[in-house]
């Protein structure tokens, strides 16, 4: 059998997780493949693959040319970028791993930090010789505002309560009695983005969060705001985002995009008022240590016959 993990970027899913075990062939792909058809071709006779979160889109088109696959294992335990209608249709299994969501709240809080204290220029200057260049914004007695405050938002608002932060939240389906369990308070989409001082998003992406945050209410933002996502880059409209910043009303601090990886000559990299990291949230020792084993778990249970980790929807 022949197993291929994709995307491994830093080259550790072998010290990870036992793949010897398996009793298969396996192959580490720890660049990014981009390409339908170099994908088809290094994918070809694989029996199995294993899919870094979103980093590899796995399209109808893609899926019905990979005729050996008949196991796709995706880190995580939801994956928009699998066609799970064509997996179906082809007979393919799809399964996911476990999952730990702080090491995304915790790198919001990186990215706000940074954005808030110009750690970017700071660090930078530091190894330049240079001392002092910037003047930073304190958070306590700001707003924070969350889109979304599901198992991530709620981690955020506590850590922004913790601050000292007014936390105000929207969602399509919050509740003021949910908001205020966590010491939250809902207001309306509106409120949310006319009164944070930092603004986090915390969606799913799907069809209704897609595009939600476009021009009409980046522009009723304040002037001086910061928009942060570690969610996925869709839910904000990128060209709108980019106008946004260009106008130099708002900040971002961003770690995740449309495209990804963020091109080297994406205009996002050129924004001095954009905070970008590449889509680090998840990328911890304590997470890629679940995703691997877990996922070697999932292939030796379906070599067995047994039940696996089935995909979220």
């Amino acid at each position: 059998m022949k197993i291929v993990v994709l995307d491994d970027y830093q080259d550790v899913a072998r010290g990870l997780a036992d793949w010897d075990s398996l009793g298969a062939e396996v192959e580490v792909i720890t660049s990014h493949l981009g390409d339908h058809d170099e994908l088809v071709r290094r994918l070809a006779g694989a029996e199995v693959v294993v899919a870094m979160r979103e980093r590899t889109r796995f399209p109808a088109a893609l899926l019905e040319q990979l005729t050996d696959l008949k196991l796709l294992v995706s880190t995580g335990h939801r994956n928009a970028a699998i066609d799970l209608k064509a997996t179906e249709r082809l007979g393919i299994t799809v399964c996911g791993t476990g999952y730990l969501p702080y090491p995304t709240a915790e790198h919001t809080w990186a990215l706000i930090l940074a954005a808030h204290r110009h750690l970017e220029t700071e660090l930078a200057t530091m190894r330049e010789g240079t001392w002092q260049s910037t003047v930073g914004t304190g958070l306590h007695g700001r707003t924070l505002g969350l889109l979304g405050l599901g198992n991530l938002g709620q981690r955020v608002a506590t850590v922004g309560q913790a601050f000292g932060m007014e936390t105000i939240a929207w969602s399509q389906n919050l509740t003021a009695e949910r908001a205020s369990e966590h010491g939250v308070t809902a207001v309306s989409k509106e409120d949310l983005f006319a009164r944070s001082d930092v603004l986090s998003v915390h969606l799913v992406l799907s069809k209704r969060t897609r595009g939600l945050v476009g021009a009409a209410e980046l522009a009723s933002m304040k002037r001086g705001a910061l928009l942060v996502n570690t969610s996925r880059g869709p839910i904000v409209d990128e060209q709108a985002l980019l106008e946004a910043l260009r106008s130099q009303r708002i900040h971002a601090a961003l770690d995740v995009y449309d495209t990804e990886p963020l091109p080297a000559d994406h205009p996002l990299r050129a924004m001095r008022n954009a905070t970008l990291t590449p889509h680090l949230g998840y990328v911890t020792r304590e997470v890629y240590e679940i995703f691997y084993r877990d996922a070697v778990e999932d292939i030796a249970a379906w070599q067995a016959g047994q039940p696996v980790r089935i995909m979220t929807l």
